[in-house]
């Protein structure tokens, strides 16, 4: 099971949540705040974090943005509303996925298990073997990505998507595909959890992101890994 961190000001909701994940056998810590949730994080890393959006003072966005400052640890948005403003704004921020409240805790444990999920190891790399497409360098038995020599810090989510794009060079992925791949078979999600990681992913390791060699956008059909 997970160590999870879970952030809300409504103490009804937070006090559910913990009872909640931990009958389904994981270790909770809490935060009223995101001020808290950040000094929490940095004092006692998680495995994944629970965020809310609507935080007094400093809201999820900024505490979204403050975490990822502090490493590549999965997280999971809880929203009480699926605005595309909302949703789009908490994944460009460097959330993983989101949730819209109220949440059954079946439906956030499973969204729980599939993030971390996608930070296991690749099973299909080859011990030691290292892929080079132009200036990138993925080594996906160490789950290591290097641009022009120097390490790229992904997420699990952004590792994963690289890692199915570049697994066959020039092939189109549409959105669905790619939903299915990396944030699971059973995911009910939609394409804006897409969009918003190539996004991430292209500021991270595209020389130029609006005019991007690696990650291709493909009108009409989703997207491809360029071939080097």
């Amino acid at each position: 099971m997970a160590v999870v961190l879970v952030v809300e000001d409504d103490a009804a909701v937070r006090e559910g949540l913990e009872l909640a994940l931990r009958r389904q056998r994981h270790t909770v810590h809490t935060a009223a705040s995101g001020e808290h949730g950040v000094a929490l994080l940095r004092e006692h890393p998680a495995e994944i974090v629970v965020l809310d959006l609507m935080l007094p003072g400093m809201d999820g966005f900024e505490t979204c943005r403050r975490m990822r400052t502090l490493g590549e640890v999965p997280i999971i948005m809880l929203t009480a509303r699926s605005d595309d403003f909302d949703v789009v704004a908490g994944l460009e921020a460097g959330a993983d996925d989101y949730v819209v409240k109220p949440v059954e805790p079946r439906v956030l444990d499973a969204r729980i298990r599939a993030v971390l999920r996608r930070a296991a190891v690749d099973r299909d790399a080859r011990p030691g073997s290292t892929e080079r497409h132009g200036d990138l360098e993925i080594d996906r038995a160490g789950m290591l990505v290097h641009k022009n020599g120097d390490p790229v810090a992904l997420t699990p989510t952004e590792l994963k998507l690289l890692l199915e794009l570049s697994r066959s060079p020039g092939q189109v992925h549409s959105r669905r595909q790619l939903l299915t791949a990396v944030w699971g078979h059973d995911y009910l999600g939609d394409s804006r959890l897409v969009d918003a990681c190539v996004q991430r992913l292209r500021a991270k390791i595209e020389e130029v992101p609006a005019q991007p060699g690696h990650v291709q956008t493909v009108r009409g059909f989703g997207y491809r890994f360029g071939r080097s």
